[in-house]
C-alpha cells in the first residue's frame, strides 16, 4: 500500500502526487458547497445540478442520456433525479414530435426561482482563486484545460466541450486558433464549455 497518491511519504518524493491529493482536496470543497445548497431548497446535490445545467445550456443537451454522461452517473439516477424534479414542478418536458419517448427539459418559474437560489453555491471558491494573479490564473487555467482535455481522452471523462477537443480549433507553432470565429486564441481564451462545440472525427 506503500505506492499511494495518497500516503504523504510518497507525496513527499512526487509532486504530481501531491496535486492529485490537492485536487481531491478540492473536489470536496464543491460537495459541501452543494450539499449547503441542497439542505436550504430540500433538494439533493445532483438535482441542483441538473437544474442548473437545464438553466444554462442548449436544449438539445437537456435530456437523460447526456446528463448521464455530463455528470458521471447512469441513466437511471438521472431519472430518478428528474421524476423528483418533475414532481416538484422544478421541470417541463418538452416530447419529441417524431418519437414520444423522447425529450428533452426546461425549467419552470419555480424551477427558475430554485436556480437563482443556489446557482452561486461556487462562489465562496471564486472569491479564494480571485485572490491569485493574472498570471498566476492564467497559468493555472492553462493546466486545467489541458488536463480536462486529456481525461476525456482516456475515457475518465465522459463529456468535455473545451477548445482543444473541438474541430474548429487548431494548433501551429504553439499557437491556438478558432477557425469557426476565425481568430487566435489566447491561452485565457480557450474554452472548457463552449455552445459552438463540435468533437472533432476521431483519428
Amino acid at each position: 500500500m506503500e505506492k499511494s497518491t495518497f500516503n504523504p511519504a510518497q507525496q513527499e518524493k512526487d509532486i504530481s502526487s501531491k496535486i492529485v491529493a490537492g485536487l481531491e482536496r478540492v473536489s470536496e470543497v464543491f460537495k459541501i458547497l452543494l450539499w449547503d445548497k441542497a439542505k436550504l431548497v430540500g433538494l439533493s446535490p445532483i438535482q441542483i445540478q441538473i437544474l442548473i445545467f437545464i438553466a444554462f445550456h442548449e436544449r438539445s443537451l437537456c435530456n437523460v442520456s447526456h446528463l448521464a454522461k455530463e455528470f458521471n452517473v447512469t441513466k437511471p439516477t438521472v431519472s430518478d433525479a428528474v421524476r423528483i424534479l418533475d414532481k416538484k414542478g422544478l421541470i417541463m418536458k418538452k416530447y419529441s414530435a417524431s418519437d414520444s419517448r423522447r425529450y428533452s427539459m426546461v425549467l419552470s418559474d419555480l424551477g427558475n426561482e430554485i436556480v437563482s437560489q443556489t446557482h452561486d453555491f461556487s462562489d465562496p471558491l471564486k472569491q479564494v482563486i480571485d485572490d491569485f494573479s493574472k498570471t498566476e490564473l492564467e497559468s493555472l487555467f492553462d493546466i486545467l484545460s489541458q488536463l480536462i482535455f486529456k481525461l476525456n481522452r482516456r475515457g475518465i471523462l465522459s463529456v468535455q466541450r473545451t477548445c482543444y477537443g473541438c474541430k474548429f480549433h487548431t494548433k501551429e507553432n504553439g499557437t491556438d486558433y478558432c477557425n469557426l470565429l476565425h481568430t487566435t486564441l489566447l491561452k485565457e481564451e480557450i474554452r472548457l464549455d463552449c455552445a459552438e462545440y463540435e468533437a472533432k472525427a476521431s483519428s
